[in-house]
């Protein structure tokens, strides 16, 4: 109600003012007749233009500020033009109404102080399975500069609150409802959010407002809920440690299974390789590097085994 009545009463005292001054400025003409009021006749006609000017200017020039737009009205009538921003000239009885349209950011969180309202104003969801899931959310937005005059005509200034956080709310509550709990604080999350957005995003349009971006900031689940996750999650990470210690276990086998098989193959080769011709002269070219070593004294061919010398001597 406080604010309806004040363009009026805004508009009645700018007219007051032009009136006092035209009243003042006629009295001196009629001041001006009588001899002994001459010199209050210039004061007075001096005083009247002076406030009849003041009070014109002050409402017929109109400063808009940066990323604002102003919505004229006459007596309750609002004008589909807009003032955009800078120094504009209007008529000394329209009240002019500013709109922020930059981009706006309007919390709901859990979190005291961190939010628009103070206190818990987190919201708070059934999911699918019946579980009570708490959400913080940041809705970015900016009033659409052409949309301006009808936001004023249909909705008023206080937009936010009959439009933005409502909206938000009625959104997430009505598509919460298709997920488990689970769903949400994990593998559907970003589905859900791509949901409600494309949601209000419909619903802001309608009414004058850009919805820019939607932020799911927080998703708690109940205790109990939690605490199951956080037991699954364990076993899953022992699960795949255990994984990796098996397969670590199983290249390492197959690297022995290798290893021996190479053994085996090369021996194999050595014992069906070698014959007697090849040995004795492999003994030959021993006792050759043996006789021409500086230690051996004595070098006897021959004994049990032909292909085996005896030594006798040496250091």
């Amino acid at each position: 109600m406080a604010f309806a009545l004040s363009p009026i009463l805004k508009n009645i005292q700018i007219m007051f003012i032009i009136i006092l001054g035209a009243l003042l400025t006629a009295g001196s003409y009629f001041l001006a007749k009588q001899q002994q009021f001459a010199k209050l006749f210039i004061t007075l006609r001096i005083a009247g233009l002076l406030i009849v000017i003041i009070g014109a200017s002050t409402s017929m020039f109109k400063v808009i500020d940066a990323g604002e737009v102003g919505v004229k009205t006459l007596f309750g009538k609002v004008d589909n033009g807009i003032l955009t921003s800078g120094l504009n000239v209007v008529s000394p009885l329209v009240n002019v109404t500013s709109f922020d349209t930059k981009t706006q950011n309007y919390t709901m969180s859990a979190v005291h102080d961190e939010g628009n309202k103070d206190g818990d104003d987190a919201i708070r969801v059934l999911s699918a399975d019946g579980l009570e899931v708490v959400i913080d959310l940041s809705v970015l937005f900016k009033v659409k500069p052409t949309s301006a005059p009808e936001i004023l005509r249909t909705i008023g200034t206080d937009y936010i609150d009959k439009i933005v956080r409502p909206v938000t709310r009625t959104a997430i509550r009505d598509n919460a409802v298709s997920y488990d709990a689970v769903a949400l604080y994990s593998l559907k999350r970003e589905e859900f959010q791509q949901k409600i957005y494309h949601t209000i995003a419909v619903s802001f349009a309608k009414r004058g407002l850009d919805l820019e971006q939607l932020l799911v900031r927080n998703i708690t689940l109940p205790a109990s809920v939690k605490a199951s996750i956080e037991s699954k999650i364990n076993a899953e990470q022992e699960a795949q440690k255990m994984t990796f210690v098996l397969q670590k276990e199983k290249q390492e086998a197959e690297r022995k299974r290798v290893e021996a098989r190479g053994i085996a193959d090369y021996q194999q080769i050595l014992s069906t390789g070698l014959s007697d011709k090849q040995l004795q002269y492999e003994a030959i070219k021993a006792q050759k590097e043996i006789a021409l070593s500086p230690n051996t004294k004595v070098l006897i061919m021959g004994g049990t085994n032909k292909n085996i010398p005896i030594m006798i001597g040496g250091n």
